[in-house]
């Protein structure tokens, strides 16, 4: 019975719980659990929320997604990028922080988690490689900077945020304090010990320093008074079929982003376990681990690379290490919330930053440039368009999107097709780059990287029409088919086109290295019927044989050979 169940609860997979093993998941857990604590509360903060959500995000979405998910070692909880996303998303249709934005806040966790879990229970889960690398780098990076600069005005003190920064400067001189240093110490101690607890450390002795000078008191902007105890269920009013109309496009963004964060986690775990990656069953906790967020009153989660690396490097092993790091965050919550009151918001503005900055790695456009150029210029009008479009980021990801799949789009409508010759080293190769001789007088040997489907059926049609064209006097075709993988009902009927008008032209196809598939499909299509003028040909050297045999024979001055004509 468990064997059966173990597709659909993979936590049953766990391996069975030892002593040591428990101590070791124990100190994992709480790595990350005195992480996710002030984490959570600063992407509230980010994503408007109230402040303690960050904290009701942090634990049954946690909980739910160890349990559901078949990547057991990803810390799953409030992350920067999905936070931007959600204020992005809101700020045109609520107040931040005000009940409508929290219903709304609400609404696109239950939707995103809903679309995740559908996608995964139909296996649908590819359908997320329509991002690809490039486009899913600049909208990080722009991501990033867009995070960093709505984080600068708290880090600075500046109460009115960027409109009193830049036109009336005002800034408070103990929160500049507080930000900078923070800022600081976070990146020295990041480089100098990772696995230590930071940023929790920073946060009490932040706190522990704003009530001894009175920071509050003082003008100072704090994180205030946090409620205690459990998170009741949440169920947000229905907003309308407008507003729910609104509310789809970023739904799309969210889940895709979201989850791109979780594959780029969940690809370095399975490599270091040596297993394949079962991104469909991911879909569903994940998905489910944002349907719980939404009904604890919390805001969409996501799985974090930052706290899933610590994770690791803390040498959790198991799912068990999550749970741990959940009960430090409940305890946290029934514990700690009177202190986090008087934590700054300027210290909460340096841990978003300094979470963030890894992001940022300008030298990946650098290494996209020399590798293609056209990927590049996509990947930076996605990161033009991101920041300009600001707050709707969606347009950012839509962009890049549409410009990869035109550009995918173009390459098989455009497929390579190449005259080869024989290289020395006994290789077919593109005769014109390497200045080869025919195959054989007044041949032609064609290849066509590339499937013989509808996308490149019509170019292959005419590259080959133009040759014939060009020259008149070919009378044998042959076609190295080894690197066609694929051919559909179009290309069957443009190559059965062609052979009609060869045949009438008394010409020769040649096929050689034809696999089965293809084979079929022309069979199937009557294409490949026995004929006097249809030579085919298992493999190259079979082909190169004939051609040569063609080669000698046109050599002997006889008026009845025919000449010869491979494509």
């Amino acid at each position: 019975m468990l064997e059966r169940l173990t597709p659909y609860l993979p936590f049953l997979r766990w391996p069975r719980p030892s002593a040591a093993l428990l101590r070791s998941e124990l100190m994992a857990g709480l790595a990350v659990g005195m992480m996710v604590i002030p984490q959570g509360v600063a992407y509230a903060q980010l994503a408007g929320m109230p402040l303690v959500t960050g904290i009701y995000a942090s634990m049954l979405p946690a909980l739910v997604a160890v349990l559901l998910s078949a990547s057991a070692r990803l810390s799953v909880g409030p992350t920067a990028l999905t936070s931007l996303l959600i204020y992005a998303s809101l700020s045109p249709l609520a107040q931040p922080g005000s009940a409508q934005w929290v219903s709304l806040a609400v609404w696109l966790a239950l939707m995103s988690g809903a679309l995740q879990v559908v996608l995964g229970v139909v296996r649908f889960g590819w359908l997320l490689n329509l991002v690809n690398s490039p486009v899913l780098m600049a909208f990080t990076q722009a991501a990033a900077v867009l995070i960093i600069a709505s984080q600068l005005p708290a880090l600075l003190g500046a109460a009115g945020g960027w409109a009193s920064l830049l036109h009336a400067p005002s800034v408070h001189g103990w929160a500049l304090v507080f930000g900078v240093a923070a800022l600081a110490l976070l990146m020295l101690v990041r480089r100098w010990k990772p696995a230590f607890p930071s940023v929790l450390v920073l946060v009490l002795v932040a706190a522990g320093l704003s009530y001894v000078l009175g920071f509050e008191q003082g003008g100072g902007r704090v994180v205030g008074p946090l409620p205690q105890g459990l998170p009741a269920l949440y169920w947000p009013g229905w907003p309308g079929w407008q507003v729910l109309g609104q509310l789809v496009m970023p739904t799309l963004v969210i889940t895709l982003v979201s989850f791109l964060e979780t594959a780029s986690s969940a690809k370095v775990d399975s490599q270091r376990k040596g297993e394949r990656w079962d991104q469909d069953q991911d879909l569903i906790g994940q998905g489910l681990a944002k349907v719980a967020s939404g009904l604890s009153g919390a805001f969409a989660t996501s799985s974090s690379f930052s706290r899933s690396a610590l994770n690791l490097y803390a040498g959790a092993q198991t799912g068990w290490a999550t749970i741990f790091s959940v009960l430090v965050v409940l305890l946290a919550l029934l514990v700690l919330t009177p202190v986090l009151r008087f934590v700054p918001q300027a210290v909460l503005a340096a841990i978003v930053v300094v979470a963030v900055t890894g992001l940022l790695k300008p030298r990946e456009f650098i290494k996209l440039w020399a590798v293609s150029r056209v990927e590049f210029a996509i990947a930076a009008t996605t990161f033009i368009v991101t920041i300009a479009a600001a707050p709707a980021l969606y347009w950012g990801v839509l962009v890049g999107v549409l410009g990869s799949l035109s550009h995918f789009l173009y390459l098989h409508l455009h497929p390579r097709i190449i005259e080869v010759g024989l290289h020395q080293d006994g290789s077919l190769r593109d005769r014109h780059l390497w200045h080869l001789p025919a195959l054989a007088p007044h041949t032609c040997a064609l290849r066509m990287d590339a499937a013989l489907d509808f996308a490149a059926a019509a170019q292959f049609e005419r590259h080959v029409s133009e040759h014939l064209s060009a020259h008149p006097d070919t009378r044998h075709v042959c076609l190295f088919a080894y690197p066609i993988n694929r051919i559909d009902a179009t290309g069957a009927e443009a190559l059965d086109r062609l052979m009609q008008q060869w045949r009438a032209q008394q010409i020769t196809l040649h096929i050689s290295g034809m696999k089965l598939p293809v084979e079929k499909v022309l069979r199937a299509a009557g294409v490949l019927a026995a004929h006097s003028l249809l030579r085919l040909y298992r493999t190259d050297a079979e082909a190169l044989q004939a051609l040569d045999t063609l080669r000698r024979q046109a050599s002997v001055p006889d008026p009845h050979d025919l000449p010869a004509a491979a494509i």
